[in-house]
């Protein structure tokens, strides 16, 4: 008997060889064809517009050492007379690498789609970046929570019960971590409903500042002393907030006060003066101006204009503009501006005396 006749754990050594050749060669091989796939279609990939073989290039690169040796060995195991018990290990091991695999390239297409997805709109949409965190993290969970329980159910375990089981200790700990699951809902209502995306100026309650992140459990505001502003999800969506973003005009109304000496028809002159400043500044809407009032010290005169930006410092120019304006004209005409004064009528003691005798 020849030494390649010799039987070892039940195979002649023949087949032993044959089946590490048959591993070498497999590895090799899909190793080899792996690189020469990705050159080629990164080359191809550099010349087209299409997605599909950028796609393909991504997956490539998913494919782990791990699945490739697993393949090859499984593949070399075959032309092996092997035991009940280890043909049964390795077939569960086969199946378990395939299953990874899997994850893995079903995880690699949903970085794809959300990369390429960011690429393509985030310069129109900046609510692609707002949502690409929560979308993302949860399609990968789902990705992976399905490849454990189909590789669980390989090995032996009954993920029926198994399932049962998680769903009542999901219920326990979903009691017990309610205001984490808040903030993630709250994630995901940001993302659908869109009441503010990056880039978003936004006023809560006393704070302000410009929106930087949106996580699953907080979202990140710049306040514009510089400070970085932490909101939890869940609160800030049971807030009223005000959205600045997409203010395309501002209202301002103001108040000024005349002096009571004023002559009359120096008073109906003013709303027309008043007008004619505001229309002089580009940008600007005249809406109404009124004799509002008597105060206690000034006749007091309220002005109402908009102005076509929504941008704070455009609305402060076109203010400065106007009160300017507004202060150089009533100089060339004479009209005083009132501050608050008191006015002191004292009688001579002669005439209090009178006064006295008649009562």
């Amino acid at each position: 008997m020849t030494f390649l006749q010799m039987t070892f754990y039940e195979n002649p050594v023949w087949r032993w060889f044959a089946a590490v050749s048959v591993i070498l060669f497999a590895w090799l091989f899909l190793q080899v064809s792996t690189r020469l796939a990705i050159r080629r279609l990164r080359r191809i990939a550099e010349h087209t517009a299409g997605q599909l073989d950028d796609l393909l290039v991504a997956l490539l690169y998913k494919t782990r050492f791990l699945f490739i040796l697993v393949i090859s060995a499984y593949a070399g195991s075959r032309l092996l007379a092997l035991p009940p018990t280890a043909t049964e290990i390795l077939h569960v091991g086969f199946m378990i690498a395939m299953l990874a695999q899997a994850g893995y390239w079903c995880d690699g297409i949903v970085t794809f789609w959300l990369t390429g997805t960011a690429r393509r709109r985030l310069g129109a949409d900046a609510v692609t970046a707002t949502s690409l965190g929560a979308i993302g993290f949860l399609a990968k969970l789902v990705i992976w929570v399905i490849v454990l329980l189909i590789a669980l159910d390989n090995v032996g375990v009954d993920i029926t019960t198994l399932i049962a089981g998680l769903g009542i200790t999901g219920i326990a700990v979903a009691l017990g971590v309610q205001s984490v699951f808040k903030d993630l809902f709250a994630s995901l209502s940001i993302i659908v409903d869109k009441p503010f995306v990056i880039g978003d100026f936004i006023n809560v309650g006393e704070l302000s500042g410009t929106v930087e992140r949106v996580g699953l459990k907080t979202t990140r505001v710049r306040s514009l002393s510089g400070e970085e502003i932490v909101f939890s999800n869940g609160d800030l969506l049971d807030s009223r907030v005000r959205n600045y973003k997409t203010l395309t005009e501002r209202r301002i109304a103001c108040t000024f006060g005349l002096a009571y000496d004023t002559p009359i028809d120096r008073l109906s002159e003013v709303p027309a003066l008043v007008r004619t400043e505001i229309e002089r500044v580009p940008s600007v809407r005249f809406d109404r101006c009124h004799l509002r009032s008597f105060g206690e010290s000034a006749l007091s005169f309220e002005t109402v204009y908009y102005v076509l930006s929504g941008n704070y410092v455009d609305s402060m120019d076109a203010r400065q503009a106007i009160n300017l304006g507004i202060l150089r004209t009533f100089e060339s005409h004479g009209i005083r501006l009132a501050y608050p004064t008191q006015t002191v009528y004292v009688r001579p003691a002669a005439a209090l005396e009178d006064q006295k005798a008649d009562e």
